[in-house]
């Protein structure tokens, strides 16, 4: 019989390790959210607003927002030699509904060299799980309509669009969005 290999899931794929960020993981967050944007958004978003993306401007916004109080939840996903490879941000749901028990994943952003290595699933993977230990009973996040390579992730995590649309603007363009929702349940904290 034929030997059968699975990819790995996040829980034990090699090297990936999610903390809580820190203040000192700013500069790196800022760096791939950039980067991330840059690499996932190239042909989506207005070039023009891509180039004017500055890290150090973001990690300015990223350090602000780590020192407020009862801020989201930000997570940070490391590689075997502790560099800083992704990073995601949750909290609760922003969509005005007043659903209390919804949170959002408001980020997910991996290091474009770090692209299927596991980064990704480790990241939401722990952001799933800490939502439905804090409570929460689903999660939504929006995600940009053109962007396929996000959507069918997300989809294999088991989020599935709920029918609701909006355009954002960015960089001075509308660009259509489509919600994603997910059921959690407690006993995914672990």
């Amino acid at each position: 019989m034929g030997r059968v290999t699975t990819r790995p899931t996040a829980a034990h794929a090699p090297g990936v390790r999610v903390r809580d960020m820190t203040l000192a993981d700013c500069d790196a967050v800022a760096e791939i959210r950039v980067r991330g944007w840059r690499h996932a958004y190239a042909g989506l978003v207005p070039q023009a607003h891509l180039d004017a993306m500055h890290a150090p401007r973001d990690a300015e916004r990223r350090r602000a927002g780590l020192l407020s109080a009862g801020g989201p939840v930000n997570l940070v996903a490391m590689a075997a030699d502790t560099t800083v490879t992704g990073w995601a941000c949750h909290g609760p749901c922003r969509d005005g509904t007043g659903r209390p028990a919804r949170a959002e994943l408001y980020a997910l952003y991996v290091d474009p060299d770090s692209i299927g290595t596991g980064t990704g699933r480790a990241l939401l993977e722990r952001a799933t799980a800490r939502a439905g230990a804090d409570g929460f009973r689903e999660m939504a996040l929006w995600v940009l309509k053109e962007n396929t390579r996000a959507r069918r992730f997300y989809e294999r995590a088991g989020f599935r669009p709920d029918g609701a649309e909006e355009a954002v603007e960015t960089g001075g363009a509308l660009l259509p969005e489509v919600r994603y929702v997910r059921a959690l349940s407690p006993v995914e904290a672990g």
